[in-house]
């Protein structure tokens, strides 16, 4: 009677924990109260008790589920259970993950767009204002380029998090917390493989960032994974405030590699929107360094990505954004410019 009673409860709260994902998968408000006011203490628990391991307890955890979900049939049919109870008991604990991810941070993606947040309407496209922008970003891309040798992470993550508190609570942004640092991927070479540079860990509040990166690349990548554990889902948002934090550091180093993350989507931006000649001005007004910076990047990538894996991962990572409300999946990343144009000044 007493297991029955137990599983009965077990289940009941699965179905509550569940209904209260999709009422704030459908209701913006309910997405937004999540944010604002479940997920701070959630995040503060998880991330403390992670913070005190350096390795990775969200892949260590998923590894761990998916060692159980392959041996444990072999296990209950040794012991003559019945399959349907097996995989009803398999069923359950993917119900478990699945609700774990969704209310340790994966419904911080239906939470308010950051245009509501940020009370401004988006940028309308305006072809003055657009070539206004790019020269004005590649005037201060050559102003801060620098080759001098980056500062220890252990600095980066220091002026990165003071940035990010200088930050108005009207965005919705967590502050960082001195023991929430980033960890090195346990399968970093795999990462490298399919073109992940980082990523949030949702189970445990843990942010990642590539043990490989550039030394131009980290500060604007750090600043982009700090901005999930804070409360950001959207890429482009990620990519807006790793860019705005970076270009208010105090150091040149910093400084460059907020607008140096920033060019990618720059040059698609430009090369969609601008006439040819239009383009080619304007490009012709960067440093050659920071191209030849652009170059060694692709070139050094390159190396170690794999078409086969890197496209199974993109088309994967495509219909997961897809699927939690950022409609333009991957093209999200890209979105960036256009919350630049639509928020100049943060403060």
């Amino acid at each position: 009677m007493k297991k029955h009673c137990l599983r009965y409860t077990r289940w009941g709260l699965l179905v509550l924990l569940l209904i209260g994902i999709t009422v704030c998968r459908w209701n913006t408000s309910a997405g937004e109260w999540y944010a604002l006011h479940v997920y701070p203490a959630i995040s503060l628990f998880l991330s403390r008790i992670s913070s005190a391991f350096l390795f990775s307890f969200d892949e260590c955890l998923v590894v761990c589920v998916g060692i159980v979900l392959l041996l444990f049939p072999i296990w209950r049919r040794r012991k003559k259970e019945k399959w349907r109870l097996i995989l009803l008991k398999e069923c359950e604990l993917l119900l478990w993950m699945y609700v774990w991810f969704y209310w340790g941070w994966g419904m911080t993606y239906f939470r308010a767009d950051f245009f509501s947040r940020a009370d401004v309407q988006p940028a309308v496209y305006d072809s003055a204002c657009f070539k206004k922008f790019l020269y004005s970003y590649s005037d201060s891309l050559n102003k801060y380029y620098t080759a001098e040798p980056q500062a220890s992470k252990k600095i980066t993550e220091r002026l990165i998090k003071d940035a990010y508190t200088q930050i108005p609570v009207h965005y919705g942004l967590l502050s960082p917390r001195s023991f929430q640092h980033p960890k090195d991927p346990l399968f970093n070479t795999l990462y490298s493989r399919v073109g992940v540079l980082g990523f949030m860990g949702p189970f445990f509040s843990e942010s990642h960032v590539n043990s490989e990166l550039l030394p131009v690349e980290y500060p604007f990548t750090y600043a982009h994974e700090l901005s999930h554990l804070l409360g950001v889902s959207s890429e482009a948002e990620a990519n807006f405030w790793a860019y705005q934090v970076c270009i208010r550091c105090p150091y040149p180093y910093l400084r460059y590699s907020g607008y140096f993350g920033l060019l990618p989507y720059a040059l698609v931006n430009a090369r969609q929107l601008l006439e040819k000649s239009e383009f080619e001005a304007w490009i012709v007004t960067i440093r050659p360094e920071v191209f030849q910076n652009l170059r060694e990047r692709n070139r050094y990538w390159d190396e170690r990505y794999s078409r086969f894996l890197g496209s199974v991962q993109d088309k994967i990572y495509d219909f997961y954004l897809k699927k939690n409300k950022i409609v333009s999946g991957k093209k999200n990343y890209a979105e960036v410019i256009s919350m630049v144009l639509s928020v100049r000044d943060i403060g």
